[in-house]
């Protein structure tokens, strides 16, 4: 079997030192103008530091009308390409490889912060249907903004195609009740997501790499998804240029919904060229989980929380006998592992994972 310590080598020719991935997580520290911070940069590096071979951001914005949430990195403007370099030289400086995730809100757009009316594949929780010219000019902002990651130094970017956002919205079949082209049959819904793969793809150079990430079933925001039709668009994507694909499980350890007999990370590497890699993601706290992944056919292994708490994982899960530290931890904790306190204050919002410390009250 493949090792969680060797290198993961992507046909784009993009190598990273090791199959362990920081994810991409919420995080809140960007400047109002979706431009880089010095907390967010430090979250990222100390990761690079902590021995990740490649660093996912967290979502960054295509168009301010796709904003989620306040303090969101953004990719929709030349202004933010200084702090994008910034952050690929610092990962580059420390051994990692560097990706930004790319997306759009879609009906899950904060208004508020972004200023602009939500829209999506239907008019649904007050947003309004996209029309030709949004679609267009949406794919064209995808691309610019992966064009923008290039400039900038860094090493990739994934397309987010999970969680439920504008490219979930369009493939969900509850969600997109649309009957013109963008609609009704998997190949009608999977039509933004696959236009965006295949721009971004054209609008930088074979050596950039290009992932997508996808919810194999429905799971909190990402509603109406099928298990075989996620498998299609994954066969899809990889036809249209897609180096990776990048499973989001949230529970690893367990089987498909549909099909409780198997795991999604076999079905997901069959339906893959074997020159496209499978990354994995859910709830991954020890080496052995990782592994396991690894044996299952994933190609790399990409740790959220688990990272959160355990600052230098990689480095760490190289002795057998290490055992991750688990929540709950608290803010003082959470700052000294690398968070910004705004950072820490949002794992808030992760039922049990933020601890008071005994020796003061609880932060509002």
């Amino acid at each position: 079997m493949t090792s969680l310590f060797n290198p993961l080598v992507f046909r784009t020719g993009l190598s990273a030192k090791n199959r362990v991935l920081l994810a991409p997580m919420t995080n809140q520290q960007s400047h109002e103008d979706g431009t880089l911070s010095d907390q967010e940069l430090a979250w990222l590096a100390s990761r690079a530091d902590g021995g990740f071979g490649a660093v996912i951001t967290c979502a960054a914005h295509v168009a301010k009308d796709g904003q989620g949430w306040p303090g969101e990195l953004g990719v929709f403007d030349d202004a933010h390409v200084p702090g994008l370099a910034r952050l690929a030289d610092a990962l580059r400086a420390r051994g990692a490889a560097s990706i930004v995730q790319i997306f759009h809100g879609g009906l899950r757009a904060d208004v508020t912060v972004s200023g602009a009316p939500a829209w999506s594949a239907s008019d649904d929780e007050g947003a309004r249907p996209a029309t030709e010219e949004d679609l267009s000019r949406v794919v064209g902002q995808f691309a610019a903004a992966a064009a923008r990651a290039e400039a900038a130094g860094v090493d990739g970017v994934e397309i987010h195609g999970a969680h439920g956002y504008l490219l979930t919205q369009f493939l969900s079949a509850t969600q997109n009740r649309r009957r013109d082209r963008w609609g009704g049959a998997l190949e009608g819904r999977a039509r933004l997501i696959r236009e965006v793969t295949r721009a971004v793809r054209a609008r930088t150079k074979p050596s950039f790499t290009v992932g997508v990430r996808l919810s194999p079933e429905d799971f909190g925001n990402a509603k109406g998804l099928d298990l075989d039709e996620s498998l299609q668009t994954a066969r899809w994507l990889a036809d249209d240029g897609a180096d990776f694909i990048h499973a989001s499980l949230w529970r690893a350890d367990l089987p498909t919904t549909k099909r409780p007999d198997e795991h999604a990370v076999p079905l997901f590497r069959a339906a893959l060229p074997r020159d496209v890699k499978l990354l994995a993601a859910g709830a991954v706290w020890t080496r052995a989980e990782a592994e396991r992944l690894l044996s299952l056919g994933a190609d790399g292994v990409a740790l959220g929380r688990s990272a959160i708490v355990n600052p230098d994982w990689p480095l760490r899960a190289a002795d057998h006998g290490w055992s991750p530290r688990r929540p709950p931890v608290t803010i003082d904790e959470l700052c000294a592992r690398g968070l910004g306190l705004r950072f820490a204050e949002y794992m808030r919002r992760w039922k049990g994972f933020v601890a008071e410390a005994s020796n003061e009250p609880p932060r509002a």
